[in-house]
C-alpha cells in the first residue's frame, strides 16, 4: 500500500514539474522588455492614476539599481525592434509622457543618481506654461541622458481628428521640437494611446522611425516600432511583488486587449 501512494505522489510529482516547466518556456517565449509609463512625479490631495509621489519613484529607481537591471535608452530599444535583435533579459525603458515641469524638480535627480537613461514625449505647444517643463529645462536634461519625443501639439486623440488637422498635430509638434532642440525628432507617443494605420502613416510620412501606445493593439510582442505597448507605474507599485510582476517581462502577456482607436 505504501509503495503505491509513494508511486502516485511520485507521477503526480513528475506531471507537476512538467507542467511548471512547459508554463515557463511558454511564457518566456513571450518576454518583452517592459517600458514604463511615467506622467506627474509629484504630490496631490486627491488619488490621481497618472501620479507617483517623488518617494515612490524614488523607491521604484532604487528597485531597478537593486535588483541588477539594465536601463537602456529607447533608441536602443527601437534598434532591437528594427534589427529583430533581442535584448538581453531585465533590459528596461522609462518614459514619461506631456512634459510636466515635475519631471524635471523630481524625477530628474533620482535618474542622474543612478545614471539612467529616459525618454519625455512633449506636448509642445504647453512647453514653459504653468507647470509644464522650459525649453531651457528640456535643454539641461538631454546633457543628463534624458532625450525628447513629441506627443502631439495639444494632447488631442488623434483618432477624433480630420486627416488634416492630425497632420498639424504630428508634423506640427516635430517641428517645433526640432527648431527649439536643433536635432531631429524621431520618436512620437499617441495621446491616450489611440492610434489607427491611417495615423501611423501620417507618422511615416512625417519622418518617425517609432511610436508608443499604452495598452491599445493586438501585438503584444512590441515588433512593430509604431505600436510599441508600455506599462502604466504609479503609487500602487510600491511593493516588490508588483514591482517584478510588472518588470518580469511576461506582463503583457496577462494584460486584457484594448482596441487601437
Amino acid at each position: 500500500m505504501l509503495k503505491k501512494i509513494l508511486k502516485r505522489f511520485s507521477i503526480a510529482g513528475v506531471l507537476l514539474i512538467v507542467l511548471a516547466g512547459s508554463y515557463l518556456f511558454w511564457v518566456s517565449d513571450k518576454y518583452v522588455v517592459p517600458i514604463m509609463t511615467y506622467h506627474n512625479v509629484d504630490y496631490s490631495d486627491k488619488p490621481r492614476m497618472n501620479l507617483v509621489t517623488p518617494e515612490n519613484f524614488a523607491k521604484q529607481m532604487a528597485y531597478l539599481h537593486k535588483h541588477g537591471y539594465h536601463v537602456i535608452a529607447f533608441s536602443e530599444l527601437v534598434n532591437s525592434i528594427r534589427e529583430k535583435k533581442p535584448l538581453p533579459q531585465k533590459s528596461v525603458v522609462i518614459t514619461f509622457d506631456d512634459g510636466y515641469e515635475d519631471n524635471y524638480t523630481n524625477a530628474f535627480p533620482v535618474l542622474k543618481q543612478y545614471h539612467f537613461p529616459a525618454i519625455i514625449f512633449i506636448v509642445t505647444d504647453v512647453v514653459s506654461k504653468p507647470g509644464f517643463l522650459t525649453w531651457e529645462q528640456i535643454k539641461e536634461m538631454e546633457k543628463s541622458d534624458i532625450s525628447f519625443g513629441s506627443h502631439t501639439r495639444l494632447h488631442t486623440y488623434l483618432p477624433s481628428l480630420d486627416k488634416a488637422e492630425q497632420r498639424n498635430q504630428i508634423r506640427g509638434s516635430k517641428e517645433i521640437l526640432e527648431q527649439q532642440l536643433e536635432h531631429s525628432i524621431e520618436y512620437f507617443a499617441y495621446p491616450s494611446g489611440g492610434f489607427n494605420n491611417s495615423i501611423i502613416a501620417l507618422l511615416k510620412e512625417a519622418g518617425y522611425k517609432a511610436a508608443c501606445t499604452t495598452n491599445r493593439g493586438y501585438h503584444r510582442s512590441n515588433d512593430d516600432p509604431y505600436i510599441i505597448k508600455r506599462i502604466r507605474f504609479g503609487n500602487n507599485d510600491d511593493l516588490d511583488i508588483s514591482l517584478w510582476a510588472k518588470l518580469s517581462g511576461c506582463y503583457q502577456v496577462f494584460r486584457k486587449w484594448k482596441n487601437p482607436e
